[in-house]
């Protein structure tokens, strides 16, 4: 096998797909190089000269600057690369996006319909706290009904809990109505508790304007201050919703109806190569079939941002993609944080060196599809294709957030490794074999073998049809070790 991978013809750089001593040749283009350093898997071997001042190429683009002279056969990393970002940009709408070329397969999956119209993949019974204060109330009912409860036609039953919902103003206050909202009429969940305190900030009268129409019959709200027993109570709405769910059944439905999160964690260097271009084949697939994709990680898009803005469909879009991008940088220093301080000590051990290199990578999860529209945080998806969600990057709050916009699930690249699961199926994809393999209860799909000669047309058809069983009900590792979480995203004073 090949030691070492040239992603562009006009890349300066090759990745090293295994750890390289030096000493060591590679073969690039029929040429061999002497690596002058030792180089860890996943990380850059300079194949030009490139004078201190000169911009470093990878994916045909730059991903930053030299802060040296460096050498044919030098390992190039933090010691001698630096990001070449800057401050906020102006920017030019010059669409050059292509619609995606797809005859409709026929494909189907077996997913659950909703009063309202919309599929859920899972029919779980949920419990939502308003206010993290009836955190473990909420645990005490779920934990009863499993007990005593005949629950063998529901997925799963889960607490949804979180910190949030007193103690909270302006911005925060509304994320939090906004994104718990959004969640109660999630389509994953064939019915859900509300379980409020009573006192706290998040009234459920006024969580219930936020919510809007709703199906009466599967949402339930209780006010445990108002009650003499919670648990008790709580108990007997759950069993009566547990009851009606008994109602549900999957029946086959179109791959149109897929909404799939796109979200990175832990980046390496083989991410651009293997997993995140595979995210992008399967995301203009879906696309080609009339479904519906979202990339959120909006600081992790600066550097590679105008290849979005470019493939904007119509300039309000593009604004909106300017006024995110640019937005975002401001919400940084209003904390007086660097606006750079990207990537991450993992993303680096892997061979990531700066936030340009990263964000190249990243934007590849979205494919070649036209942007269709651009959300708010815990904004509901409303238009098919490819879409773009405010969040931020980290893992857990930008999931959720994929979550609270409508995905029914969560595609998760990663070179690193993670164990935990948002609050939707989150399938985690390996970058490389060898992480597949150590961390067989943590990985569900392997997009490794890309380096290792597997064609990428064919790995597409295998993770679209594993995608269809999870769709159908298949449990990934974090569903079958119950790990599911919400994060939700706050800026502001706590009081």
């Amino acid at each position: 096998m090949k030691n070492s991978i040239k992603i562009h013809p006009d890349d300066s750089v090759v990745i090293a797909l295994e750890a390289i001593s030096k000493g060591d040749l590679i073969l690039v283009e029929g040429n061999e190089i002497v690596v002058n350093d030792d180089v860890p898997q996943g990380h850059k071997i300079a194949i030009k000269s490139i004078n201190k001042g000169e911009h470093i190429l990878k994916y045909a683009a730059s991903i930053g600057i030299a802060q040296a002279d460096i050498k044919v056969g030098d390992h190039i990393h933090v010691h001698n690369l630096r990001t070449g970002l800057g401050d906020n940009l102006a920017y030019c709408y010059n669409p050059n996006g292509k619609e995606i070329q797809s005859s409709a397969e026929g494909l189907t999956f077996n997913g659950y319909q909703r009063a309202n119209g919309d599929v859920g993949i899972r029919n779980e019974l949920w419990i939502v706290p308003t206010v993290g204060c009836v955190n473990g109330q909420a645990r005490l009912i779920a934990n009863q009904l499993k007990q005593e409860a005949d629950l063998s036609h529901i997925d799963d039953v889960v607490v949804l809990g979180h910190q949030y919902g007193c103690s909270q103003l302006g911005d925060d206050h509304s994320n939090t109505q906004r994104a718990l909202s959004q969640l109660i009429k999630h389509p994953n969940a064939g019915a859900v508790l509300v379980l409020g305190l009573g006192c706290e900030n998040n009234q459920i009268s006024s969580l219930k304007e936020v919510i809007g129409d709703y199906n009466e019959s599967r949402i339930r709200f209780l006010i445990a201050q108002e009650v003499e027993d919670e648990v008790e109570v709580g108990l007997e709405m759950v069993k009566e919703l547990a009851e009606l769910m008994k109602q549900d059944s999957r029946t086959a439905q179109p791959v149109s109806k897929l909404r799939i999160g796109l979200k990175c964690g832990g980046s390496d260097g083989f991410s651009g190569i293997t997993a995140n271009p595979l995210l992008g084949r399967f995301s203009d697939w879906l696309v080609g079939q009339g479904g519906t994709t979202v990339l959120t990680e909006v600081p992790e898009m600066f550097g590679a941002e105008t290849l979005l803005m470019d493939r904007a469909d119509s300039e309000s879009v593009f604004d909106k993609t300017v006024s995110m991008i640019n937005g975002f940088k401001d919400y940084f220093r209003r904390h007086d944080q660097p606006i750079y301080e990207n990537p991450s000590p993992g993303n680096k051990n892997g061979g990531i060196t700066t936030l340009e290199e990263k964000s190249l990578g990243c934007v590849q999860k979205g494919g070649t599809a036209i942007v269709t529209d651009v959300l708010d945080y815990a904004d509901p998806i409303v238009k098919n294709g490819l879409n773009l969600l405010w969040s931020p990057g980290n893992d857990l709050v930008a999931a959720s957030a994929l979550g609270f916009s409508g995905c029914q699930m969560v595609l998760f690249t990663t070179g690193r490794g993670t164990p935990f699961g948002s609050f939707v199926p989150t399938v985690k994809v390996a970058t490389n074999t060898q992480l597949f393999e150590h961390k067989s209860k943590w990985m569900d799909f392997n997009a490794g073998v890309l380096v290792e000669g597997a064609d990428m047309n064919e790995v597409r058809k295998d993770f679209t049809n594993y995608l269809i069983e999870v769709a159908n009900g298949k449990k990934l590792n974090h569903e079958i070790t119950d790990f599911k979480e919400i994060a939700i995203f706050k800026s502001g004073v706590t009081l």
